[in-house]
């Protein structure tokens, strides 16, 4: 009798900020869900005791709810999990509302309007200044207790952050996410708005095999530069479709800044440069045109600034949904239908089970882009697998783009190296080359003042001499 062999895999997932509700949700729906990762053990880390027991707790329910065998741990300290991990994911942000709602004050009052603040522009500089230490800190444990696991960075601004890891933790397996082009979700999007289906519930892997797709470009800077469906391009679909719908775009739905008016600024930023942004809650603020600087009247108004009151209130409903289940008042069979799929543990699932799918993942270039330097980290569709991740070929990157994302580039990895080093003149630098920043003495008070309003959190050496 042929013997049979059942492959049976029991990956380790440590989750460094589970309290992040964002991604702490979704990967245990995930892990749980999947059949490649509902054996193995899901490591839940949090420095906030008492979000990291809710977690754990919610966690657990839903395992026991599910009838699963995945393992379950939970530590305040990564050192106590890290061991024999095969995928660590930072998914960490400590107070980051309140000190991007400070990055955006303190940009506003000298001319900077930021709807985010947490890639580009003094917040963006400013966020890295804050996480990306304790992520060199995190890279240095992972590199003595589990050097051979993945580490996939998963917090803004991720460029910078997985410059850094790149550059200054070579020896480590890294990438980095973002979590706007989740596949297939990104594609079916593009599928509707190009009228290849009528709804969501239409979409096939047959259409998904004939609909190609390529989208490149810093992260939160992407462009949509080919979309062909059974070798016919449809770019210009999708940009009627943007076109059509920002005629009637209200500021009804999410009302938040990153969401207003991005119908019609995709489709002005598709006229001028014949394509289409794919982040555009994150574009429109890396280019000068809704900064209100011009001395004429624009159809589309300036950027909406970042809402920080809105924004707690968020996270105080996300943890209101959580206690509801832990509390039974909402039921625990309930969860499974409440959350979705995430982007870094679909990866994981596909790297764990040699899925062969491809997804959207910050790294280096490689030549996919065949204008750009091979190591300029860009966003771009790859393959992924336990061997590595290798970008699909892009193409050219189009005059006039290239030259702006060439200019973000510059701006990331200054700000890396500022950070790393300790270097206060590559942090000047770096807010000088920023595309958001117009004035000299503007940016070296801003500098100076975001030091000061947020020195309870950036590291001592920052104050131990002067700027310049």
């Amino acid at each position: 009798m042929e013997e049979i062999h059942i492959t049976i895999y029991q990956p380790k997932v440590v989750v460094l900020g589970a309290g992040s509700l964002f991604f702490g949700r979704q990967v245990i729906w995930q892990m749980v869900h999947s059949e490649y990762l509902n054996k193995g053990t899901l490591s839940l880390v949090d420095t906030d005791e008492n979000r990291l027991k809710r977690l754990v707790k919610l966690a657990r329910m839903v395992v026991e709810a599910n009838n699963v065998d995945l393992k379950i741990e939970g530590s305040t300290n990564r050192k106590d999990v890290l061991k024999d991990a095969d995928f660590v994911v930072l998914s960490f942000a400590k107070d980051t509302v309140k000190y991007r709602g400070i990055d955006c004050e303190i940009s506003e009052k000298y001319g900077i309007r930021m709807c985010s603040g947490d890639t580009i522009g003094p917040g963006g500089i400013f966020r890295a200044m804050r996480e990306l230490p304790e992520i060199m800190r995190c890279a240095r444990d992972i590199e003595e207790i589990c050097p051979e696991a993945w580490v996939i960075n998963y917090i803004n601004p991720s460029t910078i952050h997985g410059i850094a890891l790149k550059r200054y933790a070579p020896k480590l397996k890294t990438f980095a996410l973002c979590d706007s082009h989740h596949m297939p979700h990104k594609k079916v999007i593009y599928a509707e708005r190009a009228g290849i289906i009528g709804n969501k519930s239409e979409y096939t892997e047959e259409i998904d095999r004939k609909f190609d797709l390529r989208i490149a470009g810093v992260n939160h800077f992407t462009w949509l530069l080919k979309a062909e469906y059974e070798g016919r391009d449809v770019l210009s679909k999708i940009a009627e479709s943007l076109k059509r719908s920002a005629e009637t775009e209200t500021v009804g739905g999410d009302t938040g800044a990153k969401a207003l008016f991005n119908d019609a600024i995709s489709y002005q930023l598709f006229d001028i440069f014949g394509f289409v942004p794919t982040c555009t809650a994150h574009t429109k603020e890396y280019v000068p045109y809704w900064q209100g600087l011009g001395k004429l009247e624009d159809e589309i108004p300036p950027l909406s600034i970042w809402e920080t009151e809105d924004r707690y209130k968020r996270h105080e409903e996300m943890w209101q949904q959580i206690d509801g289940f832990l509390n039974s008042e909402i039921p625990i069979e309930e969860y499974m239908t409440s959350f979705g799929p995430d982007h870094a543990t679909d990866i994981i699932e596909n790297m764990v089970g040699g899925l062969g799918k491809t997804f959207y993942i910050n790294t280096l270039n490689q030549g996919a882009v065949t204008n750009m330097n091979d190591d300029a980290f860009l966003e771009l569709l790859c393959e992924v697998n336990m061997d590595g991740v290798k970008p699909v070929h892009v193409g050219e990157m189009p005059r006039g783009i290239r030259g702006m994302q060439e200019l973000v580039l510059d701006t990331h990895e200054l700000t890396a190296e500022a950070i790393v080093e300790g270097d206060h003149k590559k942090l000047r630098r770096a807010m000088l080359t920023d595309p958001l920043v117009n004035s000299i003495a503007d940016a070296d008070q801003i500098i100076s003042e975001l030091l000061e309003l947020e020195k309870d959190i950036i590291p001592k050496h920052w104050y131990t001499k002067s700027l310049v």
